[in-house]
Parts: structure tokens; C-alpha cells; sequence
């Protein structure tokens, strides 16, 4: 495969020397499918209790990453890097407010590019359909007619229908009703008598399967990027979806309390969901556990939000089959980041935890060696990037700090190249292979934890305390990941008291 790409990049080089703008006929289209809140339990990563049959098709068709990690629990960081392929460098780019109150007033040539701008500069036609960057609808909340991330795309598009503009549809229930105008005095879940089209994401399936007819009767190259907003609270889907799953067969978390000896710092109250969604049954905390009656019931609402989702990129595969797209076109499904469904006392992101950083991530392309062979490779997010550009004969910019998941594509068994970093303000996380070290930011100095994911992989005891010898260890590769965003280690010792 790899000798293929050489080849076309060769001759998309050949025939863009006079206009180095001007995209060659032999580019592939870009399909990016992006779904918010998405934990990687599926059936191909192996929850064989979720029904998920067409995510479960590309992943078999396709390379499945299966320690993918974003670079920051929440959505509009998570996204930025993605769309960059950038750590972050300070505070700012760790809150959902960063493309809107940066990237989308700042000129052309001063903002970060992202690989939408990068592949429109080169000739593709770029769409985005539903929640791309931060904003649902992609649009800057202080200016309702300025793109989040102008210059990147020739249409930005969006189903708002009975609920209305803004983040309404993000928000919404099958009535039209949405959790804010209501003043959260909502349930956190929803089985609506509706079809599909009930809610947005069916509305943004019809639409995107509308853009890729037209787009396969031109001749230009695309990029179409599709977000869905579930399974995002509120988990809300058709009653058939809800139909797949026997309440009672569906598990509970494996690890519902917080790690046994990591601080209470580490943890967090779930704020969303609990003061958000007033009208749920119960109420728990920090370190509070929910009922298991109670979880399997909000589980059950998850769950059939992933197959509802999943339901939607079936008929976006299937269009591309039907419009003969399918031979020449990179299929890439992304989870903005995971989520706690009662893991470690938590229902919600915003965790430094492996439920809140790993998240799904499947690549198709055409000719792909090994297909449905996963890559248990450590990787990020913001090595999407630089990959769609080398499958495309596109230059990568240097500002870009992925790095290609290509030699990936072309063999699942390379063992991991680096660590991979998550981020918060004044906290940050680092997976090796075997290690995750959690590190938060004191006045006198870090607070640590430690799990050891050879023996605990759903991180149940936390061994800083136990095993100062293998943080020092891990000490230069987390040097390595800090950018300037946080101290070192060097310069911000561990704290020895709690």
C-alpha cells in the first residue's frame, strides 16, 4: 500500500507542479464521520452485548486502532486538536470556547490550519454537515453569521427544523423541546416515538446522503465531514433503538468506585449530568455510587443512542457503494472522546481516567492491506492529520505535531512509536503501553497516580505511593509531553504529602 501512495503522490506532484493549488483527479474523497461523547464499547472493539452491526462493518473492512487517545476530555479541545494536529500550548485551547473566541476572528493567514483549509487550499470541495468543530451547527455564538472556522469550508450545512437555531438541536427532544429553554428541568434520556428523522442526527444522515449524491456527479475531490451529535446528553433516540437491548443483560460498569488510593482530587461530580438534568431519578457525586437498577437505566439510554448512531453511518456506507464512491473514497469514524457511564463514580467526560481519553477510531481505505486486522499501536487524534495528507499526496505543515498513522495502515503489528498525553488545566495525563501516569498541579508540588495497565486495565488502584520508583521512570517522557503548557517535572516536584 505504501508503495501505491508513493506512487500517487508522485504523480499528484507531476500534476500539480504548475499550479500547486489545483487538487489531481487521482485524490481520493474524504468521508470524516465524527461522533460526540462515543466510548469505544462496541461490537468491534469487544462489547458483544452492543448492537453496532454497521460500525462493526467498516471496522472489518478496515483498520481499528484500539488505544486511540484524544489529547483533552472535552469537545472543543478535543476537536481543535483534531482539526489542527496540535498539542496544546496554553490554558486557552483546553476549553470549548477556544475555535470561537480565537480561530474565528483571526485573518486567514494567522490561524493555525486546519486540515479542512489545508485540503480546500488543494483543490478538494469541503462540506461539513452537523457538529465538526465546537458548535453544533459550527458557527460563532458571538456572531451567528461567522463560521468557528472560517476558510475552511465551502458549505458548512445544518438540520435545525422544529427546534430552532443555535445549540437547540443539540439539546433537543422529539417535541421540539430542547434542556435550556426548559431550564434543565429535563429527564437525562428520552425514547421518542419518532423515526429516525425525529431527531437531528436522522435529519444530517438524509442530508449528508443528498451532499454525496451531488458530489459524486462532479469531478473534484471532497472532503465530507459529518458529526452526529449522540450519543451526547441527552440520550435521546428512537424507540426501536431503545428495542435492541434487554435492560437486564446489559452490564454495569466493571469498576464503579473510584481507585482504591487516589486522591479524591483525581474524581469529579458530574456536573452535567446530575445538575443539567434535573429530572433524572437520582443523584449521586464524587465517589457517590448511583444504583445498579438505576445505571443499567441510563446504560440502556446510551446504548441505544450508539445504535441509533450507528444506524445513520450504515446508510452513509451504503450510499457510497451505491454511488460508486466507495473505490475511491478514505472512510474515517472518530469519537471526540469517551465517557463514564458510571465508571470510577463518574457519569461524564472531563476525567483524565482511560474512559474519558479512549475513544474509537477506524479507518478505511481503499487497497488497505490486512483489512479488519486492529493495531493495538498507542496513537492520538492529532495524528489524523498528517495521515489524510500523506493518503492524499498532500504536504503536511510544519506546524503539525502528529505524526502519520500510514505505516499502520500498511502493517497493524509496529509497536507503538511514542506516548500519548491528555490535558487539562494544570493536570495532565500520560499512557504508555503499560503505564498511565496522572499528574495534577498542587501548591506544593504534583499529586500523582499510577495504574499499571498490564495488571489493572480498568485502573482500580492507583500505585504512585506504592511505586515512586516508576514515576521517576516515566520522568523524561512526561518531560517530553508537557510543551510548555505545564512544569516538567524537574521544575514542579512531586508532592510528598497528600
Amino acid at each position: 500500500m505504501r508503495q501505491a501512495l508513493a506512487l500517487l503522490a508522485l504523480l499528484t506532484l507531476v500534476a500539480c507542479q504548475s499550479e500547486p493549488d489545483v487538487a489531481a483527479p487521482e485524490r481520493p474523497n474524504i468521508l470524516l464521520i465524527c461522533v460526540d461523547d462515543l466510548r469505544p464499547e462496541l461490537g468491534c472493539y469487544g462489547a458483544e452485548h452492543v448492537q453496532s452491526p454497521n460500525i462493526d462493518r467498516l471496522a472489518a473492512e478496515g483498520r481499528r486502532f484500539a488505544r486511540h487517545y484524544v489529547q483533552a476530555p472535552t469537545c472543543g479541545a478535543s476537536r481543535y486538536g483534531l482539526l489542527t494536529g496540535e498539542r496544546p500550548t496554553h490554558n486557552g485551547q483546553l476549553g470549548n470556547g477556544f475555535m470561537m473566541s480565537h480561530t474565528s476572528k483571526r485573518p486567514e493567514g494567522e490561524q493555525p490550519e486546519s486540515f479542512v483549509h489545508h485540503f480546500r487550499r488543494n483543490g478538494y470541495r469541503t462540506v461539513g454537515i452537523g457538529k465538526i468543530s465546537h458548535q453544533a451547527d459550527g458557527l460563532a455564538r458571538r456572531n451567528p453569521d461567522e463560521l468557528e472556522l472560517p476558510y475552511s469550508w465551502d458549505e458548512m450545512l445544518v438540520r435545525y427544523d422544529k427546534w430552532g437555531k443555535g445549540d437547540a438541536p443539540f439539546f433537543g427532544f422529539a417535541d421540539g423541546s430542547n434542556r435550556n429553554t426548559l431550564k434543565y428541568e429535563v429527564p437525562p434520556y428520552e425514547a421518542g416515538a419518532v423515526d429516525d428523522l425525529g431527531y437531528p442526527d436522522g435529519l444530517h444522515a438524509e442530508l449528508a446522503l443528498s451532499k454525496l449524491d451531488e458530489l459524486a456527479a462532479a469531478e473534484q475531490p471532497f472532503l465530507l465531514a459529518v458529526g452526529f451529535y449522540k450519543p451526547h446528553l441527552p440520550f435521546t433516540a428512537p424507540q426501536k433503538y431503545w428495542d435492541l437491548y434487554e435492560r437486564e443483560q446489559i452490564p454495569i460498569s466493571p469498576n464503579p468506585d473510584g481507585p482504591t488510593d487516589a486522591a479524591r482530587a483525581f474524581l469529579h461530580g458530574s456536573a452535567e449530568f446530575f445538575n443539567r438534568y434535573k429530572l433524572g431519578k437520582e443523584f449521586g457525586g464524587a465517589g457517590k455510587r448511583l444504583s445498579d437498577a438505576y445505571a443499567r437505566e441510563v446504560r440502556h439510554a446510551y446504548l441505544a443512542c450508539v445504535s441509533y448512531i450507528d444506524a445513520q453511518v450504515g446508510k452513509l456506507l451504503d450510499r457510497l457503494e451505491e454511488t460508486g464512491l466507495a473505490d475511491n473514497t478514505i472512510v474515517v469514524l472518530w469519537g471526540d472522546h469517551g465517557w463514564h457511564l458510571g465508571d470510577h463514580t463518574i457519569w461524564g467526560k472531563h476525567s483524565l481516567f482511560e474512559r474519558s481519553l479512549q475513544s474509537p477510531l477506524i479507518i478505511h481505505a481503499p487497497g488497505l492491506p490486512q483489512a479488519g486486522r486492529a493495531t493495538p499501536s498507542l496513537v492520538g487524534s492529532i495524528d489524523l492529520y498528517p495521515t489524510l495528507c500523506e493518503l492524499a499526496g498532500l504536504p503536511v505543515p510544519e506546524a503539525v505535531d502528529g505524526i502519520s498513522l500510514v505505516p499502520l495502515l500498511d502493517d497493524p503489528t509496529l509497536p507503538s512509536r511514542r506516548p500519548v498525553y491528555g490535558y487539562q488545566r494544570n493536570a495532565m495525563s500520560m499512557r504508555t503501553d503499560r503505564w498511565r501516569l496522572l499528574l495534577r498541579k498542587r501548591e506544593q508540588g504534583w499529586q500523582a497516580a499510577l495504574f499499571d495497565h498490564d495488571a489493572d486495565p480498568h485502573e482500580t488502584r492507583d500505585l504512585a505511593a506504592e511505586h515512586p520508583e516508576q514515576v521517576a521512570a516515566l520522568r523524561s517522557l512526561w518531560n517530553e509531553g508537557t510543551n510548555g503548557l505545564i512544569p516538567t517535572l524537574d521544575a514542579w516536584p512531586i508532592a510528598t504529602e497528600e
